[in-house]
């Protein structure tokens, strides 16, 4: 009797775990049927930054509407204090990500031209930074870099 009881209790966890994947793809293609593009990468520590044991992810979103949605969380850094934090145009490991994305890039280096979601960490050193800009990023817009507060570069997380 057990033995029935236990294969049951498997086909039914099977079974859910069938379904949460349905719902999980139908979620999914639902977003991407809307056009909504979702890029995501986690933090890694640059050489400035390798004295702080960081971790945290950055997520960029490109909606249908035309705007993109940047999101930056990172664990680690030093308590109660602003970061700066902006999407930049090469890979994290291309030359510590090279220079600040521009939509224009004879443009300026500030908001709306530049997209930041600089932060300020709580008292346990967590920081969680957000930026929409009413305009979609190109194809160079590849990271998110975390600046220290003198600006030196101390972590990157790649958006692929």
């Amino acid at each position: 009797m057990s033995q029935s009881m236990s294969a049951r209790g498997k086909a039914i966890r099977a079974t859910a775990l069938a379904s949460l994947a349905i719902i999980a793809l139908g979620v999914a293609s639902s977003v991407m049927a809307g056009g909504a593009v979702v890029a995501r990468g986690e933090i890694s520590s640059f050489a400035a930054g390798a004295g702080l044991a960081l971790s945290g992810h950055a997520q960029m979103i490109r909606t249908a509407d035309g705007k993109t949605i940047v999101s930056v969380h990172v664990e680690g850094l030093l308590p109660n204090t602003a970061y700066g934090s902006h999407v930049h145009q090469q890979a994290c490991a291309d030359g510590d990500a090279d220079g600040h994305y521009k939509f224009d890039p004879t443009g300026p280096a500030a908001p709306p031209n530049e997209i930041w979601p600089g932060f300020t960490t709580n008292a346990a050193g967590v920081g969680n930074g957000n930026a929409t800009v009413y305009e979609t990023a190109g194809a160079a817009a590849v990271s998110v870099v975390v600046h220290a507060p003198g600006g030196a570069k101390i972590a990157c997380a790649d958006l692929d």
